[in-house]
């Protein structure tokens, strides 16, 4: 129910008004009753009724066939010179099997579509993307890995390594990223973190630091687990863990070796000892059966279902896909066809487009406090007054929106190049490029110092 809630309310509680059950003796009965009667009906339909079909062309709901331009108004300094037009996905048009998904922009890591991408739900072994990429970042690829008895009581899918084995973490890595062996993530975890509760911290101290705000880790293989203490569960989002994708292979100074291991086709090595030898092939059936695919990782749990997040480029468009809760056994092919729905989607309705950036105008300026001059001009700070365009990635109805940043006022003495502000260059909301704002001259403080050389200066000439 909607607004109409406490009309229908105060309809209903009263039924006497409409029976005559219990009336006064005395009571007159009112002269219209069969209106009394329609205006009773006419209160209830509008009751029952939601209020957004009700009032539906006053109602200020955008529909996605329906994107509007958003009023921007100038507030604290703050200046928009353009707004958004944005038609937002609603539903699910593309009809995807996965319970979550997301499509990212692997350039600017934007959401291009979604569906419940900002659920909480267990995301399997998916999450070695993380393990994978601490150890590449804190430990060397030659560093020695002991396994322990806690390693190697992990449940399959394992590698089977004994207590007391010895590797190298480059060949575990591949164990782990190719095979997705449980007992591999928990002894690449003890060696780099010292213990796995340890590296949870680290996990969790890394998605913290990329905005992951949804994303709990508990465990380095994926396993379901759940903090007895505060009853959170090993999880992330759709939207979360694209975007760990998108740090592995585009932002983190590991990023090529992460590509190195995730796209070998197969990796074939030994325990230190050299008594063990292991053969591992690669399972992330994207890589050869859809072109341009880049790098990705499978998952699957009792209570995850079927996980995937993967990375595909289309000649120069990068789109990061994850999916969470993609059908259970036997639906394994379903991840695949939601990635193909995602790619072939984003393939279409998103081109690159050149944005032309403007300057900031002859007059534009900032008022300077106890200065010699009441203002100073302001200017795009010279490191970026050459870049004349922006190329972005855009749907058919999207703009970029420019929000200019600059101080109301300094305090002298203000030199020239000071930053005064920013001006940033958005896509629904998400900033994909920035340019500072500085002072283009100098203004000295008015002082008796000041008042004096300019009074010398005047006797003397």
């Amino acid at each position: 129910m909607w607004k109409n809630k406490n009309i229908a309310g105060k309809v209903l509680a009263r039924p006497s008004e409409w029976t005559g059950v219990k009336e006064e003796k005395k009571r007159r009965r009112g002269p219209y009753p069969l209106l009394q009667l329609c205006l009773g009906a006419l209160l209830i339909f509008a009751a029952v009724v939601p209020e957004n079909h009700l009032y539906r062309e006053n109602s200020g709901q955008q529909t996605a066939q329906d994107p509007v331009v958003p009023v921007i108004r100038s507030e604290n300094g703050e200046t928009l010179e353009s707004a958004v037009v944005q038609s937002k996905v609603k539903t699910d048009p593309l009809n995807l099997n996965a319970h979550a998904a997301v499509l990212l922009d692997g350039d600017t890591g934007r959401i291009l579509y979604g569906k419940n991408e900002k659920k909480v739900l267990p995301m399997a072994s998916t999450t070695k993307i993380m393990t994978c990429i601490l150890a590449l970042e804190n430990s060397g690829l030659d560093t020695e890995v002991e396994i322990s008895d806690r390693a190697a009581s992990m449940p399959e899918v394992k590698l089977h390594a004994g207590k007391g084995e010895k590797y190298r973490l480059e060949d575990l890595l591949y164990s782990l990223m190719l095979e997705s062996h449980n007992d591999t993530a928990v002894a690449i975890a003890e060696a780099v973190g010292g213990s796995v509760e340890n590296f949870a911290d680290m996990m969790n101290g890394k998605a913290a630091e990329l905005g992951c705000d949804d994303t709990y880790f508990l465990t380095p293989n994926g396993l379901d687990a759940e903090d007895k203490e505060s009853g959170k569960i090993h999880s992330t989002t759709a939207a979360d863990l694209a975007r760990i994708l998108r740090y592995c292979i585009s932002l983190s100074p590991a990023k090529e070796e992460f590509l190195a291991i995730t796209r070998a086709p197969s990796h074939a090595f030994s325990d230190l000892s050299g008594t063990r030898s292991f053969s591992c092939v690669n399972h992330n059936a994207l890589l050869t059966s859809m072109e341009g695919a880049v790098s990705g990782k499978t998952g699957f749990t009792g209570k995850a279902g079927y996980c995937y997040v993967g990375a595909v480029k289309k000649d120069e468009k990068l789109f990061i896909a994850a999916l969470l809760d993609c059908g259970w056994p036997p639906h394994r092919t379903y991840k695949w066809q939601d990635m193909r729905k995602l790619v072939t989607y984003g393939d279409k309705n998103f081109e690159y487009k050149e944005i032309e950036k403007t300057g900031l105008g002859e007059e534009t300026a900032v008022l300077v406090e106890n200065g010699v001059e009441s203002r100073v001009k302001v200017e795009i700070g010279t490191e970026h007054a050459d870049r004349n365009s922006l190329r972005v990635l855009l749907g058919n109805d999207e703009k970029v929106q420019v929000r200019t940043k600059i101080a109301k006022s300094l305090h002298a003495p203000v030199r020239e190049g000071t930053p005064v502000g920013q001006r940033d260059y958005m896509v629904d909301g998400i900033v994909i490029d920035s340019d500072p704002v500085v002072t283009a001259g100098n203004v000295e403080l008015w002082d008796f110092e000041y008042a004096e050389k300019i009074v010398m200066g005047k006797f003397w000439m």
